[in-house]
């Protein structure tokens, strides 16, 4: 059975003129970057970046793409990428996002990536991908062979990969005058298309779930009041014959998260 409507948990606390446009809102923010503090306030305000973790194979780039319009590049590479990726989202208002995909746990730079988005320049918000288990395998960097895993073992997998970051986000969070808010965005949603609302439990505060339980730890680890956090499910494929959603509904739950996103950062 197909969802036609975006499900969100949330726990708060306490043509030729779009490419000129496009252009034009690229040369302002370039600008806006390199003014003095006031303008560079501004310019976080309208522009917040956001890390984008998670573990190899969820498809954290594929959604950051998703999120900032653009297309794919072609020969994705198997193991993902082993560099940070930046993608930015601009919208007509001049309002977006900076995302900072942090590599995934088979790249030896994932670490010096997690505290350059938590410590050296600290982020405004995280989106946390998952993906119920279904991430898909990819070997080690440097490796050979072809890679593969059970379910089973890539919700542990997933488990031990949001320990790291729990604890890098309460860290974070302690030292913020201002609340951080967390999404976590259950990916792939179209291979459990008739279970999306138990999914998004389990990964939900309060459920009593291995993760919901990592969560629960994390905000009284760093303060209820100090870390909000929405889950909300997220398909960036479908369409075709085989996919559980629609492209019209794998569409709406990103722009669900978009909404989101923007709420969040005080954009409307």
């Amino acid at each position: 059975m197909s969802r036609t409507a975006p499900r969100i948990r949330t726990i708060l606390p306490g043509s030729g003129r779009a490419a000129i446009g496009a252009t034009v809102a690229g040369g302002l923010l370039t600008g806006l970057a390199s003014t003095p503090d006031r303008f560079g306030r501004l310019f976080r305000r309208r522009f917040p970046t956001v890390a984008v973790t998670g573990m190899t194979g969820v498809g954290k780039t594929q959604l950051a793409d998703r999120l900032a319009r653009r297309t794919p590049g072609e020969g994705v590479a198997e193991v993902g990428s082993a560099v940070m990726e930046r993608r930015t989202r601009r919208s007509p208002r001049l309002h977006g996002f900076r995302f900072l995909v942090v590599p995934g746990d088979n790249a030896a730079t994932r670490l010096g990536a997690l505290d350059e988005v938590f410590h050296d320049e600290p982020v405004d918000g995280v989106i946390h991908v998952v993906a119920n288990g279904h991430a898909t395998p990819r070997r080690t960097a440097g490796t050979s062979g072809t890679a593969s895993a059970t379910r089973e073992e890539q919700l542990s997998a997933e488990l031990e990969d949001w320990s790291i970051t729990a604890h890098r986000i309460a860290s974070m969070a302690v030292r913020r005058d201002k609340p951080v808010w967390l999404v976590i965005a259950v990916t792939k949603a179209d291979l459990f298309a008739d279970e999306i609302d138990e999914v998004v439990d389990y990964y939900s505060p309060g459920s009593g779930s291995p993760f919901a339980q990592k969560i629960d730890e994390l905000r009284a680890l760093a303060g209820g009041a100090r870390l909000s956090v929405d889950v909300l499910p997220v398909s960036s494929q479908g369409g075709d014959r085989k996919a559980g959603v629609s492209g019209k509904q794998a569409a709406a739950m990103v722009d669900a998260l978009a909404a989101r996103l923007a709420q969040l950062s005080g954009h409307v």
